[in-house]
């Protein structure tokens, strides 16, 4: 049964997406206390996270970002913050979804399935999949290889997932820029770039720099 993760500080809300998660198959847990948020949320380890933005002594916005460096988990950003910048902000900070309060259940619950489905098509039941010059651990976001282990950002994990997906054939910007935000309003062509290198380095860093080859005018292939 997959986890779900509730992190939302008004009481109603969280006891009611609570007791619905768990009508509708999910195993589900819940924050009341939000020190040390980050910590807790990792130890739990969850299938998806639902955070709120606006909690007492921890910033949503901040928690998103700095899991992203930690862990894939699918999160699910619901508040009642509703402008445009902070949308954007936790969609590059790495959220996955973003819904503002009040919101049909049954919309959030379309959403959690269509995004737990997304991600298991490719996890399945393994923590690791084999790329043949390397291993990606899903739950830990690394790259592995013999004994070096590297770290990677959500952003880096879904690049080389397409890649690995495509393995030896060209994937252009325009597909891997959809990948990364589901929406072409999303698109920054420079953040690609940025994320590209970043990719590039860290395959160096267990000694596989040249399989990220850029195709000019084309897009990028993985060896």
């Amino acid at each position: 049964m997959q986890k779900i993760l509730i992190v939302e500080d008004d009481e109603k809300l969280r006891d009611e997406l609570d007791i619905f998660l768990s009508n509708n198959g999910y195993q589900t847990e819940t924050l009341k206390g939000f020190k040390d948020t980050i910590n807790k949320i990792l130890k739990i380890n969850p299938d998806l996270l639902l955070l709120d933005i606006n909690l007492p002594e921890s910033d949503g916005e901040y928690i998103c970002k700095e899991l992203r460096k930690k862990s894939a988990m699918p999160i699910i950003i619901v508040t009642s913050r509703d402008s445009e910048i902070d949308e954007l902000l936790c969609i590059n900070y790495g959220a996955d979804q973003y819904i503002t309060k009040p919101f049909n259940i049954q919309i959030l619950l379309a959403k959690i399935n269509s995004l737990l489905k997304r991600t298991n098509v490719w996890e399945g039941v393994n923590e690791r999949i084999d790329a043949g010059n390397f291993t990606i651990n899903i739950r830990k976001n690394t790259i592995e290889k013999n004994d070096k282990i590297v770290e990677l950002t959500k952003n880096e994990y879904k690049i080389l997932k397409i890649l690995v997906q495509n393995r030896e054939k060209i994937v252009s910007r325009y597909d891997i820029i959809k990948c990364l935000w589901d929406s072409e309003s999303f698109i920054d062509d420079n953040t690609l770039t940025v994320n590209i290198t970043r990719l590039r380095n860290k395959l160096g860093e267990i000694g596989l720099k040249e399989l990220l080859e850029t195709k000019r005018g084309q897009g990028y292939i993985l060896k």
